[in-house]
């Protein structure tokens, strides 16, 4: 995917469209988890995620046995690169993925059938354009070599934090680089800013003299990733998506009660100390179910995915990273949260 310049009608409401960020990372090769829910009764649920702090939760829903305790048999696929897993879900290869907003308006607009049944999180600051020593502006990066992940979100970041300030994508030297080796290029000094997420944010603030200059915390409220099912398995099984959801709830009080332990698991899973990765507590948002029935609903603003989506598709579509605007009105299905909200007021 390429970026082209803006149209100049997005600059009347691109200051609200710095929403449009969302937190991505590399495509590489897979790797497989075996899930000890394989026990479990019906049918296997392939689900893949990768880097972000908003997913890690079910590295803690498969090491502590949730999924099993749901009666919900996982094949938990980690992926290295994020864009690969993306694709392995637009091609069938998995039922479910880990994955942004954006990402899956854009697979929709390309012929994909895709269904957002949870909202994970928001990230409020985990996406950061980070920059070398001498750098202390947006524009200070006018003829300056940037590398990001071509078409993801912190490209997006970028982009939306050059209009804001007056620059056009040109007045950059843009290095397309996937988000591992953007890093990489940062610390050796091959670039002088990147745009990247955590944990690779941990990564290039290594290099000596380096700063976060800009990150999604600027831009607050609509970066959200989410748990997304093909149509396909939706319909023909609503029993496993039901007891993903009621999983990823229950994985959620289990780490509230038990934090030591759940940030011990998250930590190992995303490659870093457990002091690291309790930094990048709030740099995402991880929604409650009370925070996901809200974002269901209809509303004006970016709180409400049915309005955040209808902006994203209009940018999408503007940009070149959607061919045509897709047909939002089934992308959204929240039938899972209300049963498990339902079940919990219950009890």
């Amino acid at each position: 995917m390429k970026l082209r310049s803006l149209f100049t009608y997005l600059g009347l409401f691109l200051v609200s469209l710095v929403l449009i960020v969302s937190c991505t990372n590399p495509a590489s090769q897979m790797s497989t988890t075996a899930n000890s829910a394989s026990t479990a009764g019906g049918t296997t649920v392939r689900l893949g995620f990768s880097a972000w702090p908003g997913w890690f939760p079910w590295q803690v829903a498969q090491d502590e046995k949730i999924l099993e305790k749901n009666n919900v048999a996982v094949d938990l696929k980690w992926f290295d690169g994020y864009l690969e897993s993306i694709n392995t879900l637009t091609a069938g290869q998995i039922d479910a993925n880990s994955q942004t907003l954006n990402d899956t308006i854009s697979a929709v607009a390309s012929g994909g059938d895709q269904v957002v049944v949870l909202v994970n999180d928001n990230s409020t600051g985990n996406d950061k354009i980070i920059v070398r020593d001498g750098i202390n502006s947006i524009a200070d990066l006018k003829g300056k070599k940037v590398a990001a992940e071509e078409g993801t979100v912190d490209h997006f970041l970028l982009l939306l934090g050059l209009r804001k300030a007056g620059l056009d994508p040109k007045d950059i030297q843009f290095q397309p680089l996937e988000t591992g080796k953007a890093a990489a290029a940062f610390v050796a000094g091959q670039v002088d800013a990147v745009g990247v997420f955590a944990p690779f944010t941990t990564q290039a603030l290594k290099r000596p003299g380096s700063k976060e200059l800009f990150s999604s915390k600027e831009f607050p409220g609509a970066i959200p990733d989410h748990l997304v099912f093909t149509r396909k398995f939706v319909n023909e099984n609503p029993d496993r998506v039901q007891a993903m959801v009621d999983s990823w709830f229950a994985t959620l009080d289990y780490m509230k009660a038990n934090p030591d332990r759940a940030t011990e698991i998250m930590a190992k899973r995303a490659g870093v100390s457990v002091a690291e990765y309790k930094e990048y507590a709030a740099g995402t948002k991880i929604f409650t179910v009370e925070d996901n029935l809200k974002a269901f609903k209809p509303g004006n603003d970016m709180t409400s995915l049915s309005y955040a989506a209808n902006l994203m598709s209009n940018f999408l579509t503007e940009v070149g990273l959607a061919k045509s605007k897709p047909d939002l009105s089934k992308i959204f299905d929240d039938r899972f949260v209300k049963a498990y909200a339902a079940k919990a007021k219950k009890s």
